[in-house]
């Protein structure tokens, strides 16, 4: 995870900021990292020892916020990038929250479900003590989703009662919000009609890709079909569709969710079937990639046909291959932005909680895009005012390096 965009752009905007070398330390420094052993005896009767990992980068602004990733690749780097890069997304859209990401090392898909739910569980038992509803929020990412947070709701009551805001990303029968499945992609969508708009794209005629068809990507295309745009090429990890004709996301994402463990290839698609690599440079007008990092990079860069990059994902470009799309004009939303809308409507339903109180459906759309909409034109006006800042994602980090250290002077360290 080193030498991403994350680290360029943080360390060239707190070089414009004027930030000493320590306050840049200090910002750029994780305030705790943790690993802990989880061991887990299976349903089979084998032992094995996984590792648990919770970074927490800052609280300036307020408890720490982030996602729990299963998933066999992760590492501790892994997370502190990401804990980082949320840091500075909470910051950006302007709500009370700190960065912060963890997980386990584990392929949920080759755990029966009462070994993940065991795991689960022990997980929290291990870093209990480091979370809580105004400490340390979990919510849900990649291998994790409605039935990990119930589990760690039940694991956290055991020790300090019943807190529904230990937690964000939960069912709505357990202090959960409407809407908070679908906010990251529907966010996705939201900064690509603004994107479209500011860069004279048309986005009814426009001609979409998303790498990625999970939950963010299957929001993202679904919405973006409703706003007109033509979804042409959706993927998952073991492959792609096109058709420049267009693709019928919303009943291909009905499919998949009747079927279990189903893939793009189990469905009959009216499409061409390539790979991931394939798809990435397909004919677009907007790319979306909605799945893991680094998937744009100095290999493929350089073929990338779209004419704006929204990256639903964290990371999915790297540095390398930031600098070929930007030297071929290629306008990129940063994660930093485009996907914020997932921890906007956690901050709706960590609230919903502290009151005791549901929110309805037309205050969560409505403070949905005001949230979402200051932030884009805070970004606009950044980058039409710095005369030094030449992209999306050095204005996005100018405001929100900006308010963290602001707030660090204020406070005292």
């Amino acid at each position: 995870m080193k030498n991403t965009t994350h680290e360029r752009a943080l360390k060239s905007v707190m070089g414009k900021l004027g930030c000493s070398e320590e306050m840049s330390k200090l910002l750029d420094s994780s305030q705790r990292e943790v690993i802990v052993e989880i061991p887990l005896k299976r349903e089979n009767g084998d032992i094995k020892v996984f590792k648990g990992y919770r970074v927490q980068h800052s609280d300036a602004l307020g408890p720490f916020k982030g996602g729990l990733r299963f998933h066999p690749d992760v590492d501790l780097n892994h997370f502190v990038s990401l804990a980082s890069v949320m840091t500075w997304k909470t910051a950006l859209v302007n709500i009370p929250f700190g960065g912060a990401k963890g997980g386990i090392n584990c392929d949920p898909k080759e755990l029966s479900e009462h070994d993940l739910e065991i795991l689960t569980k022990r997980y929290i038992e291990k870093i209990g003590m480091l979370i809580g509803p105004n400490i340390d929020i979990p919510a849900p990412d990649m291998g994790t989703g409605e039935r990990e947070m119930a589990w760690i709701l039940q694991a956290y009551a055991k020790n300090h009662g019943h807190q529904p805001g230990v937690v964000t990303g939960k069912s709505e029968q357990l202090g959960g919000i409407v809407g908070r499945k679908e906010a990251t992609g529907k966010g996705v969508a939201y900064f690509t009609k603004l994107a479209c708009l500011r860069e004279a794209i048309e986005l009814e005629k426009a001609k979409v890709i998303i790498q990625g068809f999970g939950n963010v990507g299957q929001s993202a295309a679904i919405n973006l079909e409703k706003l007109g745009a033509n979804i042409v090429g959706i993927s998952d990890r073991y492959g792609g569709v096109y058709n420049e004709n267009g693709l019928k996301v919303e009943s291909i994402a009905k499919m998949l969710g009747e079927m279990k463990n189903a893939s793009l290839k189990d469905l009959d698609i009216d499409g061409e079937y390539i790979s991931n690599e394939e798809l990435l440079c397909a004919p677009c007008d907007i790319l979306v990639p909605a799945a893991i990092e680094g998937v744009v990079n100095s290999k493929n860069a350089d073929e990338i046909q779209a004419r704006l990059i929204v990256e639903g994902a964290n990371l999915p470009v790297t540095r390398d291959g930031e600098d070929i799309l930007l030297n071929n004009n290629v306008k990129i939303i940063p994660d930093l932005l485009a996907n914020s809308g997932g921890v906007t409507v956690s901050f709706f339903e960590w609230s919903q909680n502290a009151q005791r109180y549901p929110w309805k459906p037309e205050k969560v759309e409505r403070e949905f895009e005001r949230v979402l909409k200051n932030a884009w034109n805070n970004v606009c006006e950044v980058k039409e005012c710095a005369k030094q800042t030449h992209s999306y994602r050095e204005a996005a980090y100018t405001i929100a390096v900006n308010r963290v250290r602001e707030t660090l002077i204020k406070r005292g360290f």
